[in-house]
């Protein structure tokens, strides 16, 4: 019975049942499963597979906005039931994201937000159109190993430059591992402006920032 309900999680994820996935998790729960069992082996595995997915081309931006918002709401039953019993995932690394300055769009970054968070990562997203001092502050708050800049635009690009010139500043560019990502974005940019790697999708992201947490 176990094994069959996290079966059933993955492949609510993977077949893009958004109502289905919070409900079993919440029926995981009342059959005694862990959570951390629930995350670990129903919905990181359903996840993974969503993504491997959406790199060959099989799925598109909206199967994966899908299983990440089902994912969000699995892990609002699921959060309270960690700190109760005083459990937390092990974490691979604490990441700060966000869009700079000057840029509003979304879903890239929230996606690569809600897939770091089911690998292990503890995510502090600060939103969209955010300026060069709010990345910075909230690196020193959170004490981040790493801080993922996205940009969708080719004039909001320059903005990635910024925030890594406000960390050197700050004096704790050498503590933060930076990552960036967009649509216009490439290895090259990333290497002139000094940042730490780069992304070109969210697959990327979480492999990109396993091996920058080290």
């Amino acid at each position: 019975m176990p094994n069959e309900i996290l079966k059933e999680i993955t492949r609510s994820l993977v077949e893009c049942e958004p109502d289905l996935t919070p409900q079993l998790t919440q029926e995981a729960l009342e059959n005694g499963l862990e959570p951390l069992t629930i995350i670990n082996q129903g919905l990181v595995p359903g996840m993974d597979i969503v993504g491997e997915k959406f790199q060959t081309g099989e799925y598109f931006l909206p199967q994966m906005v899908i299983a990440a918002n089902a994912m969000t709401q699995a892990m609002e039953f699921l959060e309270p039931e960690l700190k109760a019993r005083h459990e937390v995932s092990e974490s691979v690394g604490t990441i700060v994201i966000g869009t700079v300055k000057g840029d509003i769009h979304e879903i890239g970054k929230s996606l690569v937000g809600t897939m770091m968070s089911a690998h292990g990562f503890r995510v502090y997203d600060v939103g969209v159109d955010v300026p060069a001092a709010t990345f910075v502050d909230k690196v020193k708050e959170t004490q981040a190993n790493l801080l993922g800049l996205s940009a969708l635009l080719t004039t909001t690009m320059t903005a990635q430059r910024g925030v890594i010139q406000a960390l050197e500043e700050a004096g704790i560019r050498d503590r933060v591992k930076v990552m960036i990502g967009g649509a216009p974005v490439t290895e090259e940019w990333a290497e002139t402006i000094g940042a730490d790697g780069y992304a070109e999708d969210v697959v990327g992201a979480i492999a990109l920032g396993k091996r920058l947490a080290g």
